[in-house]
Parts: structure tokens; sequence; C-alpha cells
């Protein structure tokens, strides 16, 4: 039987290398985290408010409805955290 033709392989060559992208830290969000803590904070104090007047401040009228708007604010804290990079 015939031997086949031996083929020779071209060397390898790696791709170019890519230069890493630079990672600024002060990209323009620099308003998100205070942001963020102050929401947190306004719903932190509007809740304590709340229990410790035994529902007399902030908003008599709103009643027990003003644990929903401290939460309310705590929870805009979070959507404002998944801003910051």
């Amino acid at each position: 039987m015939p031997k086949s033709r031996i083929r020779k392989k071209d060397d390898f060559t790696p791709p170019p290398a890519k230069q890493a992208a630079s990672i600024s830290l002060s990209s323009g969000r620099r308003w998100v985290a205070p942001l963020m803590l102050a929401m947190f904070l306004i719903g932190l104090a509007w809740i304590v408010i709340f229990y410790v007047t035994t529902g007399d401040m902030p908003v008599e009228s709103l009643g027990n409805w003003n644990i929903v708007v401290g939460f309310g604010f705590i929870a805009a804290g979070f959507v404002v955290s998944t801003q910051w990079k």
C-alpha cells in the first residue's frame, strides 16, 4: 500500500494582543451613592419617626401607610443603587 504524503503544519501565530480598556472610577456617576444613601436614611427616619411618635408624625392622615412610604423610600434607594458602577 502506498504511503500518504505528510503535510507540514503552519507554525502557530497568536492573535494580536488587545489593549486593556482603562476603567475610570470617577465616570460621571458621582450622584448615585449619595442619593442612594439619602433615600435609605430618609426611609429609615420616616419609619422610626412614625413609631416613636405613635403615629402622630410624619403625616398623621396616612396612618399605618406611613410604613409603606418609608419602605418606598428604601425601595427607591435600591432602584438607584442599580445605577452604581
